[in-house]
């Protein structure tokens, strides 16, 4: 399988703190890679630094074959990234919000119309594109997100608690178009969570981080195999290498605290 992402002693220092120390990992194309880890792990900061908004310490990391450092523009126009915080704007509409990310991502104007659309109807948000994003519930939120950052077909997304504050009804719901964006476009995942549960399900692979240091990667059936028998669970597995256990919605607002609460923890 081809490499997408490359990770080689991926380092990161915030004056005497060292946030992210020595990771390395590579993502395949098509694959979904979950980072996962407790709060102040590295995961926020490690994604960033691939996502270019973050320069490294030391280290290289390398994206679709460019190197975050030297090519950044290269990167940022074939990725598509969903922060933890709020990146739709509540006093426009859907369509507006989406139309706003076709132009910053250069979407040919001829074809900004039909894009817009069609990643509303994706999404599920077709009936909804021309009310206020304020009206939305959480999930509906986090789907104009993904659509925005999708919108010019990206082979890589970059996700950072995409379900974060969402009750499981709205969670399952992102998820499945999260899989059918998958299957659909081919496009590669890298996302950070908190529920085990999700990662279990969705990833092929993840990595757990834990003070900044990657303490053990392999498929999910693969890390229960090693800590247990057949009823042990991912967050079994968690627990046993951080010792920590995990503890993780509803309109515009309520998304806006709970993002605002994990960006300060995480």
């Amino acid at each position: 399988m081809q490499k997408i992402i490359e990770v080689r002693d991926l380092v990161k220092r915030f004056g005497d703190h060292t946030a992210v120390d020595n990771v390395s990992f590579d993502v395949m194309m098509g694959e979904v890679f979950g980072l996962l880890g407790p709060n102040g792990a590295g995961k926020s900061t490690t994604i960033k630094m691939l996502t270019t908004l973050l320069p490294l310490t030391a280290g290289q990391a390398l994206v679709v074959g460019y190197d975050v450092t030297k090519q950044p523009m290269a990167v940022r126009r074939l990725i598509g990234y969903v922060p933890q915080a709020l990146s739709s704007d509540g006093n426009l509409t859907g369509y507006e919000n989406l139309l706003v990310f076709a132009r910053l991502y250069d979407v040919p104007r001829a074809e900004q119309e039909a894009r817009v659309r069609e990643a509303l109807m994706f999404m599920g948000l077709h009936d909804a594109g021309d009310r206020l994003v304020r009206t939305y519930s959480g999930g509906m939120i986090r789907r104009l997100e993904i659509a925005q950052a999708v919108l010019h077909h990206p082979p890589v997304l970059f996700l950072d608690e995409p379900t974060v504050g969402l009750d499981p009804v709205a969670r399952k719901a992102v998820w499945d178009h999260l899989e059918h964006l998958r299957q659909q476009m081919g496009i590669t995942i890298l996302l950070t969570t908190h529920y085990m549960e999700e990662a279990d399900h969705l990833c092929q692979r993840v990595a757990i981080m834990h003070l900044g240091r990657i303490v053990v990667m392999g498929t999910p059936t693969e890390l229960k195999a090693r800590v247990g028998g057949e009823e042990t669970t991912l967050d079994d597995v968690f627990t046993h290498y951080t010792g920590n256990t995990l503890e993780s919605g509803g309109g515009f607002r309520e998304t806006a605290r709970t993002r605002r609460t994990a960006r300060r923890l995480g």
